[in-house]
């Protein structure tokens, strides 16, 4: 039986594999379709460096991987009025594009409250970056994109 804690796992785990499979479409040229059946295939509980990997979940992987691309325009128009005028979107760090992407995804296509969307997505900005400052910078640009997107839960 799946636990609330496992859902919730598995949904994080899903967030975390949308932003992998967004980055791997906009390298690869790959189609949405491909992409997602490889995650769900090969990728979702795979053993990594002998680590495995979480079970996603599908259904929320697909509707973040979905939204991010049907509202890509929109949900770049709005990361970029969240950047300062000199970082356009396209002038930053893929792996935090394909981020801001399948964030957007949830805050515009999606019932998530904009708070959970933040805090999952700088969860999922401190596995890509645990060095950096990049959490910070992803927690400011998706705050201002929830704002934006639903001003009513501020």
């Amino acid at each position: 039986m799946t636990t609330q804690t496992d859902k919730k796992q598995m949904r994080s785990a899903a967030r975390l594999y949308a932003v992998q499979a967004l980055f791997q479409m906009e390298v690869s040229g790959q189609t949405v379709e491909t992409i997602q059946r490889e995650f769900e295939t090969h990728r979702f509980g795979e053993i990594f460096d002998g680590v495995e990997m979480a079970e996603g979940d599908s259904k929320h992987f697909r509707a973040v991987v979905d939204g991010a691309v049907n509202w890509q325009a929109k949900i770049d128009q709005m990361t970029d009025r969240a950047l300062v005028a000199k970082w356009p979107i396209d002038r930053i760090d893929p792996v935090l594009r394909a981020l801001f992407r399948a964030a957007g995804a949830e805050m515009v296509d999606m019932d998530t409250p904009p708070k959970v969307v933040i805090n999952e997505f700088v969860d999922v900005a401190k596995a890509f970056f645990p060095e950096g400052k990049e959490s910070k910078f992803v927690n400011a640009v998706l705050d201002h994109m929830a704002r934006e997107a639903k001003p009513q839960a501020f």
